[in-house]
């Protein structure tokens, strides 16, 4: 018998867990939910303070409850911040767990609060001034308005009914549930663990896998035998939004089903050192602080494209030595423009202020160079970078001639927070006038991703503003590293053909 034990996050309660539970008991699972203290109406003792502690304390009571049962495979599932308490309690209980699930969650870390892993920093801020004040109010995080949900994650394919009651029976989150570090022991290391990814989000398989490849500490464990994957195209809620294709993606979990990760470098280089796909002649190149620039042969004052990495990237990962943005800057500085790379310190969600000081940063140093033509520069972005676009979209300098994107985002992505207003490229389109915009759009996109391209261009259609869109059609993001077709090719081609005859008109 399987037994799954369902953990909800944050807000939230069992009662979010109805049509699955129904679901998986029909399947002929067993199926247990966690009623959390403080949460969901489930009162906390009289002057007992409701921590992370008291929730692992939880969900252990019900597994100790199932192992005074018949013998049982029992299946961990939590949701959002549900998955502190389920890896705290597992931890303690790791003999009697067959698997662990991360449903659309992060990964929680020895020593680490559930805070750190709300990506919005004006919540995070908020939880960390109201406990510092004390007092009654201070120990609960009120629940999101109807409005405020897509602040903590994608609300697609959410029924309005569904995200009312949501609303409704939301309640307040104890503080200290995100305040108090996790303690692990590592009795975890030999319990499979699978993570099912909402892609409405932006997450998916293939964006962990970069991660991997990328070196990201805390994800290289899950390259492992013991480690699968799901992607469900719905949002945060799947409970909600897809109960079936969630019941079913259990089931699977529950059988050691799934898509395993590649462990870094153990099938060839990752995705993002892989050469470049079109054969570039090699060029001088210069260091110059955080850009290289990459110099044409040409003589006298030469325009100029910056091309900006995507990201968030680990610090050290050195983008703007890997093959695609070199090659890039290759194939400019071989058409007699200066291709400049451009490194800046997007690491995490919250750095795109920083990251937008880099790039300006690289932007005056290029254009005071005398060997470029400071009326003549190109901006290139991609990926997570897209929304370090929006500042020269919404005011455009006489010298900036040519703008671009590939595969880029364009809207922050549901579950980053508030990003400030600077970086909403889909807002800031309606003010670009003139300027010639590239955009290349990869047909296989995320689910996520996608839908803030589309928000993008519709946008710029309805101020009239011209997009000229370069489609690879059977292109996945970083086409040009994880689909080296002609179609690629060719794509690369005329988009470097249309940034550099605004560059060279």
């Amino acid at each position: 018998m399987t037994v799954f034990i369902l953990v909800s996050g944050m807000f939230t309660g069992p009662h979010v867990w109805h049509d699955t539970t129904a679901l998986l008991t029909a399947a002929g699972a067993d199926v247990r939910t966690v009623p959390l203290g403080g949460l969901d109406g489930v009162r906390a003792a009289p002057g007992s303070v409701v921590d992370l502690e008291s929730h692992i304390a939880d969900v252990v009571a019900v597994i100790d409850s199932v192992q005074r049962g018949a013998h049982a495979e029992i299946v961990l599932v939590g949701h959002d911040y549900g998955i502190h308490p389920v890896v705290g309690a597992a931890d303690r209980r790791a003999a009697s767990i067959a698997r662990i699930v991360h449903l659309d969650s992060g990964v929680p870390q020895d020593g680490v609060p559930a805070l750190a892993a709300v990506a919005d920093r004006q919540l995070r801020e908020e939880v960390i001034r109201r406990s510092a004040g004390g007092g009654a109010s201070a120990a609960e995080l009120p629940p999101p308005a109807r409005e405020e949900w897509q602040l903590w994650g994608s609300v697609a394919g959410l029924p309005d009914a569904a995200l009312d009651r949501l609303t409704a029976l939301a309640g307040p989150q104890p503080m200290a549930t995100l305040l108090q570090p996790l303690s692990l022991t590592g009795a975890l290391a030999h319990v499979p663990h699978t993570g099912v990814l909402c892609t409405a989000g932006g997450a998916g398989i293939a964006l962990v896998q970069s991660r991997v490849d990328l070196g990201e500490p805390s994800l290289q464990a899950w390259a492992g035998p013991r480690r699968t994957f799901f992607e469900l195209p719905t949002g945060h809620w799947p409970m909600l939004s897809s109960p079936d294709e969630l019941a079913r993606t259990l089931l699977r979990a529950a059988a050691d089903e799934g898509h395993r990760l590649t462990p870094a470098n153990a099938a060839g280089p990752p995705a993002h050192l892989r050469p470049f796909l079109l054969d570039v002649p090699v060029t001088p190149v210069e260091r110059v602080a955080h850009v290289d620039l990459h110099l044409p042969s040409a003589p006298g004052p030469r325009p100029a494209v910056l091309i900006v990495h995507g990201g968030p990237v680990p610090a050290g990962a050195a983008p703007r030595e890997w093959p695609g943005m070199t090659g890039y800057a290759r194939y400019a500085a071989a058409h007699g423009v200066m291709g400049v790379t451009v490194e800046h310190r997007l690491h995490d969600v919250a750095d795109y202020e920083r990251a937008a000081a880099d790039v300006a940063a690289a932007v005056e140093l290029v254009r005071s160079d005398p060997r470029v033509d400071a009326d003549r520069i190109a901006l290139w972005f991609f990926s997570g970078s897209g929304l370090l676009s929006a500042e020269w979209l919404a005011s455009p300098p006489a010298w900036l001639r040519c703008l671009a994107a590939n595969y880029p985002v364009m809207a922050p992505l549901p579950g980053w927070g508030r990003l400030d207003s600077r970086f909403r490229p889909a807002d800031a389109v309606a003010h670009a006038g003139g300027l010639p915009l590239v955009l290349v759009r990869a047909g296989l996109e995320s689910d996520g991703i996608a839908v803030t391209v589309e928000a993008f261009l519709d946008s710029a259609r309805r101020h009239g503003v011209d997009v000229e869109v370069v489609d690879v059609p059977d292109g996945h993001h970083s086409f040009e590293a994880v689909d080296p077709t002609d179609a690629s090719r060719k794509a690369v081609h005329r988009a470097m053909r249309a940034v550099l005859g605004h560059l060279t008109v």
